[in-house]
């Protein structure tokens, strides 16, 4: 009990929500001994899906003293259907038990009232009562305090992040540089190179909206927007609302293609999503690459040139900074290495 104790202390430590789930899988593996632990994180659609895969296999004794890399996977992830028990842990809240072997275990993850996940365990013979227990427990804990951290750090209305936890997060995936996700570079050799970028999402004619349908229907629409833009983002990526129908995205290791790709899914998402009372809207966004010295107010501000140009030429579209910037129809002014506050 007094390690389980110790372990639960290090993971309410931590603040980071990339290390959160790794730390969460580095306690049940340390307590357990499974022979794997994987965590599915899901997604807010209808009907819902996977958005990530994060997996600890159990370490030899001679490799106790390093750690290795999870296996983190966003493309390939296998249909909410194609393993049956693990769908009704999701869909119905409910522990799932299979004899094996090996023995499968999956435990619903549940936060803020509701099940965001699916914790599985692979073992050798199947958990005691008392093992069980213990993995219930972890996760009752982990399910309280990532709500705490939400309560904080998300947005009233919508439930993406706010403001408050913007900076650190551009500063540590700034610092990331090319740390693209294990395997991505290897996956993505040839088709260009795997950075970071920043994305601004403006709902078009937005004041329409509010002044036709009043602020009531407002609210739900930027509420469906973020759950548009959860479900066409990769649990990766930080989804922000900076207040009014503004939202930003930090997007995680991807050449310019795929960012833009990203950015016009939830576009397309968005515009044939029909809005009760409104009917159809639309987006215009604009994304940049992080670059070395980067400020937040910098990496923004080319984000928001680049919104601005999709307004111009028509609203609901996408465009890269950095293109416009080569066909001559923005210019570069860079700000990056200055000390400015945002």
């Amino acid at each position: 009990m007094r390690n389980a104790i110790d372990h639960l202390g290090r993971l309410t430590e931590l603040r980071d929500r990339d290390l959160l789930d790794l730390s969460l899988l580095q306690s049940i593996r340390d307590l357990v001994r499974p022979q794997a632990v994987t965590l599915y994180r899901a997604d807010d659609a209808q009907p819902p899906g996977w958005r990530s895969r994060l997996q600890l296999k159990a370490r030899p004794v001679a490799e106790q003293l390093g750690e290795e890399a999870p296996q983190v996977e966003f493309d390939g992830l296998p249909a909410i259907d194609d393993h049956p028990p693990r769908a009704h842990c999701l869909l119905r809240g409910e522990r799932q038990r299979q004899a094996g072997p090996p023995a499968w275990t999956g435990f619903p993850m549940a936060s803020g009232g509701r099940v965001v996940g699916v914790l599985e365990l692979d073992t050798r013979y199947p958990l005691t009562r008392e093992e069980a227990a213990l993995v219930t427990g972890m996760l009752q804990v982990f399910g309280n305090f990532q709500a705490l951290l939400d309560y904080s750090e998300r947005d009233t209305l919508t439930g993406l992040l706010n403001r408050k936890s913007f900076d650190s997060a551009f500063f540590k995936l700034l610092a990331d540089g090319q740390g693209a996700d294990p395997g991505m570079e290897e996956r993505r050799r040839g088709q260009g190179r795997a950075v970071h970028w920043l994305g601004v999402i403006d709902i078009d004619h937005f004041k329409q909206v509010n002044d036709r349908h009043g602020h009531l229907i407002g609210d739900e629409v930027l509420l469906l927007v973020a759950q548009l833009m959860n479900s066409s983002f990769r649990a990766s990526d930080r989804l922000y609302r900076f207040g009014g129908e503004e939202f930003v995205v930090l997007l995680r290791g991807a050449t310019e293609a795929e960012a833009l790709q990203a950015f016009d899914r939830c576009r397309l998402a968005v515009q044939g999503h029909e809005m009760p009372q409104v009917g159809h809207i639309t987006i215009s966004a604009g994304v940049t690459q992080l670059r070395a010295g980067d400020t937040p107010s910098a990496a923004f501000e080319r984000a928001d040139r680049a919104t601005y140009h999709a307004k111009n030429q028509g609203r609901n579209q996408v465009w890269s900074h950095e293109a416009l910037v080569r066909a001559g129809r923005l210019q570069d002014n860079d700000k990056t290495g200055g000390v400015e506050i945002f």
